[in-house]
């Protein structure tokens, strides 16, 4: 008869095994970098109280967490002139008609109408009154926006994604700015979602071929050391 530890050990390494088999798979075709370019903004992707508010349908904890990770990084980006910009999701209240099919297949999302609470952003990464809020209605910050424009007209040529969900929202966000031509930097502590399998997943797809998963130190750092250029 097996005991528990014997069968946690052989778990384990099968786990091992996968990963690693996963990786080797990967090597050398879906594992390059692409690095920052010359201008970066940061690009802060729906962080409302829906997601951080405990009991709200929305609520992830992996969410609070990247919330709790992005003072550090938001204030350097305000410190170095670093452009910051937000998302947010709005619908037309009361039967949010501008959501579309997202709002049938996604009926939680209904809550994001003015003057609902949950629609709110949380007060610790508040867009300052000179940071540009753009509002969306489904899961790209790009799509029915004005961002590759407004990117393109302030000679932006890297954008530095944070936010939520990694698996809705930011992967979103990370294909369409790769595919408008910006080299995405995905913040690895500072996006969340509900929980640790989606969001691990979506960051492995991210790093493997839309951009580059990083953490907020080595953003900080280069923020630092490379003083935006305006």
């Amino acid at each position: 008869m097996t005991n528990p530890s014997q069968a946690t050990s052989g778990s384990e390494a099968s786990d091992r095994s996968l990963d690693d088999s996963l990786d080797n798979n990967y090597k050398g075709v879906w594992d390059g970098r692409i690095g920052f370019g010359k201008r970066p903004a940061l690009l802060v992707v729906d962080f409302m109280q829906g997601y951080t508010t405990p009991g709200s349908p929305l609520f992830a904890q992996g969410v609070v967490d990247a919330v709790a990770n992005m003072p550090p990084l938001l204030n350097t980006a305000r410190r170095t002139g670093t452009p910051v910009i937000h998302t947010n999701i709005l619908y037309h209240a009361p039967d949010q008609i501008d959501g579309g099919i997202w709002v049938k297949k996604a009926p939680v999302m209904r809550a994001m109408v003015a003057g609902n609470p949950y629609a709110e952003f949380c007060p610790e990464v508040a867009p300052h009154e000179d940071e540009l809020v753009m509002t969306k209605q489904y899961a790209s910050a790009f799509f029915g926006t004005s961002l590759a424009s407004t990117l393109v007209a302030m000679g932006i040529d890297t954008l530095i994604i944070t936010g939520c969900s990694t698996s809705g929202c930011i992967r979103a966000t990370a294909v369409d700015g790769v595919q408008h031509g910006f080299r995405v930097m995905v913040v690895r502590d500072c996006v969340g979602d509900r929980h640790p399998a989606p969001h691990e997943a979506n960051l492995f797809d991210i790093d493997s071929k839309y951009g580059d998963v990083i953490d907020s130190k080595a953003v900080i750092n280069h923020l630092l050391t490379h003083p935006y250029n305006p």
